[in-house]
């Protein structure tokens, strides 16, 4: 069950802040990828975002090949240099442990380039989702297949040093197994709500998909970060 008490959740001007005792337990944030074309990080630091998670690519939904996203090393590098603590995730379309793992080495060859050219980036999450594309070829996985191939690929992250995390909403994180889902933290995917409803334990809210911050030209997505409740 999730262990927060939304009666903490405070919303302005679009933001999400949880409060705990009434001292602040989270951080606001967002999301980007090429999607959002060039981004001016000063002017969404400005503006209060405190972290970032900048995709890293993905794999092809019809042929199965990875790429690099055109905005990573740009939005890794400046979300850093703007002071925003900088994270990642890759858009995942395997369809065996085996491309699981592929995407992961992938994945973790872009973030250490990154790191190298002033990057900070710790934890890379595993996104995966069906697609609106004809002839995709992972929109049909078995819940037992998607549980394989999420626990390949955070296996293969965590081994090579960072923290792995596990994006989906809902209906997706319930397919995955019990197991799984409890291996790694949980970024939750929610939209249209006045609090989250899914009940699980997560580190992240991502509670939209239509959030307008300064610097970035179309929407973005807006997410919340949780401290972690004291026990």
């Amino acid at each position: 069950m999730s262990p927060y008490n939304w009666e903490g959740l405070v919303r302005s001007d679009g933001r999400w802040d949880y409060f705990e005792d009434g001292q602040l337990a989270s951080r606001w944030g967002i999301d980007v990828s090429e999607h959002q074309k060039a981004i001016d990080w000063g002017q969404v630091a400005a503006a209060g975002v405190e972290f970032a998670f900048v995709r890293i690519g993905n794999r092809g939904a019809t042929k199965g090949l990875l790429r690099v996203d055109d905005c990573f090393l740009a939005n890794a590098t400046g979300a850093k240099g703007a002071g925003i603590q900088t994270e990642s995730y890759f858009f995942s379309q395997a369809i065996t442990e085996e491309e699981a793992e592929e995407e992961a080495a992938f994945a973790i060859q872009q973030v250490q380039e990154a790191n190298g050219q002033g990057a900070a980036i710790s934890l890379i999450a595993y996104d995966h989702e069906p697609v609106e594309t004809e002839g995709a070829r992972a929109n049909a996985l078995s819940g037992e297949q998607l549980s394989l191939n999420t626990a390949a690929f955070c296996g293969v992250v965590a081994q090579a040093g960072f923290q792995p995390l596990v994006y989906g909403n809902r209906r997706s994180l319930f397919r995955l197994s019990e197991e799984v889902r409890s291996a790694c933290p949980v970024w939750l995917a929610e939209y249209n709500t006045p609090s989250p409803t899914a009940p699980l334990d997560f580190v992240l809210w991502q509670y939209s998909n239509a959030g307008s911050v300064p610097g970035i030209s179309i929407n973005v997505d807006l997410n919340i970060w949780f401290n972690q409740p004291s026990t």
